[in-house]
């Protein structure tokens, strides 16, 4: 019997007052700042009071290297922490939060999927507290600044072709990736080319999501690298005396997003950078104020353990010196079948064979947990289409491996379908202790961390730095940026840098680095894998279409 859509599902939950659910964590109504009865926004004073309180234990919810249709990652960590409540284990869930271009565009909803949701759906999924709105107004505000500074007499000389901040939208438009702005004569500026990203994109949502106070966040917006001038160094934010009207417009989007499960329990929903160009992890904050408020905390970052898990592990950990104890690997039929080699339209088919084709990716990801020290537990998440003797391979697999597995159904009965995978976690993080640590030290020279991550974490040969990179790499050296992270921007379709490329990489495989930039107010460096876009375009037909409100303001389509 299939399950009604995610909305439907959404829509006939019946939520309690956001007061209740955060009672069940310590908060009282003081701690709240109330957007209408189902969520809030949480004071950073709870940071400071409870400073000297222990840390919860944290859990990191990764995956193996996903399909198109994802694979039910969200769904698997709101599960968990449903599930978790359920045997007694005090959590908090802290995910990103979703961003309108992929909701409208090729991805639909984004809060989990069954009966494993965070609500209330609808406005988490649109304009939720306004903190994207937030960010792409400081955005913007920050570029109409500077091109103003440029019109009005140019006094920081800057080079109109080393311009390296453009705009964002938080709706995707492949029209928009490529611009040429200031055009309309004297008065309408002085011509440059230029574009769009994607909100999520934008630096200033990377900082967002790494800030530990509002003041963090001025600090770090102004140090923004908006261009370089004609002598080749760089103009920030400070030099445009802009950080502080845009910590105006970031004020209240500093603070976390308190929301509810389908079950009542607490969710932390809060910052949202792109997990390919951005590090794709939940709000810094958020999640050292979840420790503070739970024995335990499920993390979900960005795409599968190669991209989401190194950054998270990488960059976040190292920011806000967090100690991750377990990671949850999840793993799907239909995954291990695409890496294994079948065509997209071939996943529901059973195919035991090809899911043991696929299996080597799921060795590759349990090796990628062990790499940062952690636990890796083996979630393996069900789908209607999925026989049992399909998911007895996997099974197998894992005991081969001496690695624990739980089949998981969270999104058909919610946190009941999640109970084994909860106490399998209980009983990893009681009888073992993680060794967590980084996977290389900061004064590794910048080439060598970039090579690092992609012989070690991705499995292939060798990198290889394109001319544009090789450029790049030798401003970074002269302006003495190199001891930062890196962040890698690569497909998260493979463990390559072409999605085309599917199971382990070919022996031999280069992975092409073909620029470099550095992100100076985030605090790392982006390396570009082979073609990657920051403003991403519309499918043959997005879920927009689908999508529609009635008199009665009801919403349909969003799933």
């Amino acid at each position: 019997m299939s399950l009604p859509s995610n909305i439907e599902i959404a829509q006939s939950a019946e939520l309690r007052p956001i007061t209740e659910v955060a009672a069940k964590v310590g908060l009282s109504e003081d701690d709240l700042e109330l957007y209408g009865r189902y969520k809030a926004k949480v004071s950073l004073e709870i940071l400071r009071r409870l400073e000297d309180r222990p840390d919860g234990r944290l859990i990191v919810v990764s995956a193996i290297v996903p399909t198109r249709g994802g694979e039910g990652k969200t769904t698997t960590s709101i599960g968990l922490s449903q599930a978790l409540w359920k045997v007694g284990a005090k959590n908090i869930v802290v995910l990103r939060q979703p961003s309108l271009g992929p909701v409208f565009g090729i991805k639909g909803g984004a809060c989990g999927g069954g009966y494993a949701q965070v609500l209330p759906m609808e406005d988490i999924n649109i304009h939720f507290t306004g903190d994207l709105h937030a960010i792409t107004m400081a955005h913007n505000l920050l570029t109409s600044m500077m091109e103003n500074h440029i019109y009005r007499g140019n006094q920081l000389r800057i080079n109109i072709h080393s311009i390296q901040w453009k705009r964002v939208l938080d709706i995707e438009s492949r029209f928009l990736r490529h611009i040429v702005v200031g055009l309309g004569g004297e008065r309408g500026g002085i011509p440059y080319e230029s574009g769009f990203e994607i909100t999520t994109a934008s630096e200033i949502a990377a900082i967002h999501a790494l800030a530990l106070d509002l003041m963090d966040l001025k600090r770090r917006m102004g140090e923004i690298t908006v261009a370089y001038n004609v002598d080749g160094e760089p103009v920030k934010a400070k030099d445009l005396k802009a950080e502080g009207a845009m910590a105006i417009l970031m004020k209240d989007a500093i603070k976390p997003n308190l929301v509810q499960t389908i079950e009542h329990t607490p969710a932390f929903v809060h910052g949202g950078p792109f997990a390919n160009i951005a590090h794709g992890c939940p709000s810094l904050v958020a999640i050292k104020m979840a420790l503070k408020l739970a024995d335990y905390v499920v993390v979900e970052p960005g795409f599968g353990a190669d991209l989401g898990l190194e950054k998270f592990c990488d960059i976040t950990c190292r920011v806000g010196d967090l100690k991750p104890d377990l990671v949850v690997l999840v793993a799907t039929a239909k995954a291990l079948k695409r890496q294994g080699g079948l065509k997209r339209r071939e996943l529901k088919t059973p195919n035991p064979e090809a899911v043991e084709k696929g299996l080597p990716v799921l060795g590759k990801e349990i090796e990628n947990v062990k790499l940062f020290g952690l636990i890796p537990v083996v979630c393996i998440n069900r789908f209607p289409f999925d026989t049992d003797e399909e998911l007895q391979v996997i099974m197998d697999y894992c005991k081969e491996q001496g690695v624990p597995a739980a089949i998981s159904e969270v999104a058909a009965k919610g946190g009941e379908g999640g109970v084994e995978l909860a106490r399998k976690v209980l009983h990893e993080l009681e009888t073992k202790k993680s060794d967590f640590r980084c996977l290389y030290p900061l004064d590794m020279p910048l080439e060598e961390k970039i090579r690092t991550i992609a012989t070690r974490v991705y499995g292939v040969s060798d990198i290889e730095l394109q001319p544009e990179a090789r450029k790049a790499l030798r401003r970074i050296k002269k302006l003495g940026l190199e001891e930062m992270p890196v962040n890698m921007a690569k497909t998260n379709l493979s463990l390559t840098d072409d999605e085309r490329i599917k199971g382990l990489p070919p022996e031999g495989y280069v992975l092409r680095i073909t620029n470099l930039r550095p992100m100076t107010g985030a605090g790392f460096i982006v390396a570009y894998c082979g073609e990657i876009n920051t403003m991403p375009a519309l499918p043959t037909h997005p879920a927009a279409e689908r999508m529609d409100i009635d008199e009665k303001g009801r919403i349909t389509g969003l799933i």
